[in-house]
């Protein structure tokens, strides 16, 4: 992934890549318990409003489960007419019920407008938390939103390698894959059934 993506963009593959390739032909899922989004949180923590010393409960585990099943399906919706991740491409929701799901995670935490206009710049707004504090499942859905609704969402796809269940960024019009790696599995996958036939 390029570094250029924004914080969103970055928070909603990140959520969405929880689930991956576990190495071993089958598919991982970093979110089974609370200690797993606890230790995913932590690795955050410059991208999320949370205290220090943050862990986990059931709830909001179930909450950020949930809400990563949205966001996946709305990047495969997203990624038409290419194909979904494999991870899931047979149990999506249906997207209705995604955008319903995300914009109700969306809207547990209040936000307000902030006006930054430094002299040099076009002004930007960026949403700030109301004090009562920030619901993680709530900052996640939002980031999820904006960048669905941005335009790094056009360079979303998801990667077909062999085993891979990731979505990316393109970077470059001839880019297959998510990663060299990836692109390296597919060469041989596709060599071997060459010599196959």
């Amino acid at each position: 992934m390029q570094d250029s993506i924004t914080k969103d963009a970055r928070l909603a593959l990140d959520l969405a890549l929880t689930i991956r390739h576990d190495g071993h032909g089958g598919v991982a899922d970093d979110l089974t318990d609370p200690a797993g989004l606890t230790a995913w949180v932590r690795d955050h923590t410059d991208d999320l409003p949370v205290p220090a010393g943050f862990v986990a409960d059931e709830a909001t585990l179930a909450a950020v489960r949930d809400l990563r099943a949205a966001v996946r399906a709305l990047f495969a919706h997203a990624v038409r007419p290419g194909a979904p991740s494999p991870a899931d491409a047979a149990r999506l929701m249906p997207v209705p019920e995604a955008v319903e799901r995300l914009n109700t995670a969306a809207a547990r935490m209040p936000t307000v407008p902030v006006l930054h206009w430094a002299d040099d710049a076009e002004p930007v707004v960026h949403p700030r938390p109301l004090p009562e504090g920030a619901d993680l499942t709530a900052v996640l859905a939002q980031a999820a939103t904006a960048f669905l609704a941005g335009a790094d969402r056009r360079r979303l796809r998801a990667c077909h390698a062999p085993r891979c269940v990731r979505y990316f960024l393109k970077d470059h019009p001839r880019q297959e894959w998510c990663k060299p790696s990836c692109g390296n599995r597919a060469r041989v996958a596709r060599h071997h059934e060459r010599h196959k036939a």
